[in-house]
């Protein structure tokens, strides 16, 4: 009978996980539609915000002879667009979660584990969208550069899915993954800096590139020290569900946040 309550005690909790999921996915796409309205049919300034992205590499040149760097234009990035796409992806794997029943079960069968691979893919795309997107506003355009970003931050984040698969019904935690991931993660914002410094008026720099880098510093620890907490099993987070929970919410707060800082500083002069 103890058991069967046991079992009954689980169900719901994760029959209210369900729930809190599809709620949390209704704020993200709210604000993703939200965004896409701004960017096409009220903020002007959203609209024209596209940054050329450029292709860098050598060529010769014959009044010096010698081989310089050139570039030439690729496309223009739909920059709000692209910033609503953010939240509008966590949008939808929040409603994948929680709506079709075989996902469901799916996830609930992970979680059982402490993993969720749902997760981890979708950071992987979401994240990754929008480190690409900050690191344009600090003027990183050529595509070469903007490609290995994006693909590092996804590593960085499916290094987590690998810290889930690899630690699954373990005592002993195996810290790799996490250290691995970390150092991945490190990698686009050396990158960023390096740009950043090399602005010789420092001074003159808007307060809303200052802001995003502070959100993203904050939001980019607050992640793996839930981990952190979930696998060290401090109070609350013996339970997985509960450090699911916290992620979730983690989540959406970083995200709505990164994601208004960065469109509103594309309408800067």
């Amino acid at each position: 009978m103890g058991n069967y309550f046991q079992f009954l005690k689980g169900q719901n909790k994760l029959e209210r996980l369900r729930r809190f999921n599809f709620i949390m996915g209704f704020l993200h796409l709210i604000q993703g539609i939200a965004m896409v309205f701004l960017a096409i049919f009220v903020i002007e300034k959203i609209a024209e915000f596209q940054p050329q992205i450029v292709q860098l590499y050598i060529t010769y040149d014959g009044p010096i002879n010698g081989l310089v760097v050139a570039s030439k234009d690729l496309f223009i990035l739909p920059f709000g667009i692209l910033v609503a796409s953010f939240l509008i992806i966590s949008a939808l794997a929040h409603a994948l979660i929680s709506v079709p029943n075989n996902l469901f079960d799916i996830y609930a069968k992970d979680l059982e584990k402490g993993i969720n691979r749902f997760r981890w893919f979708e950071y992987a795309l979401s994240s990754s969208i929008m480190i690409v997107l900050i690191s344009t506003l600090f003027g990183i355009t050529d595509i070469g550069s903007l490609i290995l970003i994006f693909i590092v931050n996804a590593a960085m984040n499916l290094f987590g899915l690998v810290m889930e698969q690899l630690n699954e019904a373990k005592s002993k935690v195996n810290w790799g993954p996490f250290i691995w991931g970390s150092i991945a993660g490190i990698a686009p914002w050396i990158v960023i800096i390096v740009y950043m410094t090399g602005n010789p008026a420092l001074d003159q720099v808007p307060w809303f590139v200052w802001a995003i880098v502070g959100t993203y510093f904050v939001a980019f620890n607050t992640f793996p020290f839930n981990m952190i907490l979930q696998y060290l099993k401090v109070g609350k987070w013996k339970d997985y569900l509960y450090g699911e929970r916290v992620y979730i919410v983690l989540s959406l707060v970083a995200k709505s946040i990164l994601a208004w800082l960065v469109l509103f500083g594309a309408m800067q002069p």
